[in-house]
């Protein structure tokens, strides 16, 4: 039987590992300001960088996450870092375009690596509190995605595109935990094949099934919402502040900052709520909780504008780590592929909203384009469509 014990030094072990791994993977759109000026790059060049990392992270996340849930690889995760290191490495020293394209693709190679296998290490030591560990797992994530603007503000704003060298001892931290982190998993996995092997939950009949997919489909639908919402404050937000209220790189990314500190709060909040509310119910609530402020944004003052993606980014991910535990609940037993399936698609669809509204942008301006994203949070509406926690948990018992 699996252990019900929580292992805490575990769980925080491998969410300060998600922390610098995603701190690797925010540096990127936080070089969007310095890049478009030293190599004069256009919106939508930019957007293509956003592409390439989330993409191939996203391709390859459900891919490895499938494999690792028949094959399990414990050593996937500091070999996954390593490759982020190499790309960070090669980023610092990237004389254009091309070369930036190569080297964040080894990085989202590293992310696609990391976040299954992550996610099955969370899993393990979770005992009988999942939502709880899910939420210490993700929030690591969130955390380092906030840290991007002080990166910028910090960091590139001074050095440039080479201050991200500093980067990659961040890479090399991660890796020496993940080693640790490999051994442990590793002994998890000679523990489990010597117990006894839980009874699987009952096969669902053909209906219940199509039923299944459906729900899947939907919280796909919903993930997209967030994701491109999430993409155009995080990727773009930051030129719509400085042409709009004429403020500087690093103070335009204290309004970024303030998104992503209050939305990796909001992950760590939403698993314990969705514990108490139901999962449904933190979902719904998540998207369109923050609809009004998200459509009145881009019409108020620098000060409340503040205040609101404050507000948005606290609400909007409280559903984080709670779609990936939903998902997980929707079809047991693949641990791995349903977090590599919703995490890793929603990096990207967050890709592809980077080159759609980077796009957007060039050809139809920035407020046009913020005003368009601000209704998306309304899509959480179909939430409702959603089967209820009792439901779900009834389809596999």
């Amino acid at each position: 039987m699996k252990n019900n014990k929580t292992v805490y030094p575990i769980l925080f072990i491998i969410s300060a590992s998600h922390l610098l791994n995603d701190s690797l993977q925010a540096v990127i759109p936080a070089m969007f300001p310095i890049l478009e000026k030293s190599l004069n790059l256009s919106f939508t060049q930019l957007g293509l960088i956003a592409f390439t990392l989330n993409m191939i992270a996203s391709v390859m996340q459900p891919v490895i996450g499938t494999y690792t849930d028949k094959n399990p690889k414990p050593y996937a995760l500091p070999i996954g870092l390593t490759s982020s290191m190499i790309g960070m490495f090669a980023l610092a020293f990237a004389p254009n375009f091309w070369t930036i394209l190569l080297s964040v693709a080894f990085i989202g190679f590293g992310s696609a690596t990391f976040h299954p296998e992550g996610a099955r290490v969370a899993y393990l030591a979770a005992g009988n509190r999942r939502g709880l560990a899910q939420s210490i797992y993700q929030v690591g994530g969130n955390t380092g995605q906030a840290l991007a603007p002080l990166i910028t503000a910090l960091v590139l704003v001074p050095l440039g595109q080479f201050g991200a060298i500093w980067f990659t001892i961040a890479a090399g931290l991660a890796v020496i935990l993940l080693i640790y982190i490999a051994r442990w998993y590793q002994n998890e996995l000679v523990i489990e094949r010597k117990q006894k092997q839980p009874a699987l939950p009952k096969k669902p009949n053909k209906q219940v099934s199509s039923a299944i997919k459906s729900a899947l489909f939907l919280l796909i639908f919903l993930v997209f919402a967030r994701s491109w919402y999430q993409g155009a404050i995080g990727n773009f937000y930051a030129f719509y502040a400085i042409d709009t209220y004429g403020i500087s790189i690093s103070r335009a990314q204290i309004f970024i900052f303030t998104f992503l500190i209050l939305g990796a709060i909001g992950t760590f909040a939403g698993g314990p709520l969705a514990d108490r509310f139901g999962r449904r119910s933190i979902i719904f609530f998540s998207l369109v909780g923050p609809a009004p402020f998200a459509i009145a944004l881009p019409y108020v003052s620098e000060t409340i504008a503040l205040i609101m993606l404050g507000l948005i980014g606290l609400l909007l991910m409280l559903s984080f780590s709670v779609t990936v535990v939903y998902a997980q609940e929707l079809v047991p037993g693949k641990i791995g592929t349903m977090s590599g399936l919703i995490v890793g698609l929603g990096f990207g669809l967050g890709a592809i909203g980077a080159v759609v509204l980077g796009g957007l942008i060039d050809y139809i301006g920035l407020l046009p384009t913020m005003v368009l994203t601000s209704f998306l949070p309304l899509i959480g509406l179909f939430a409702l469509k959603l089967p209820t926690d009792e439901k779900v948990y009834e389809w596999h018992h």
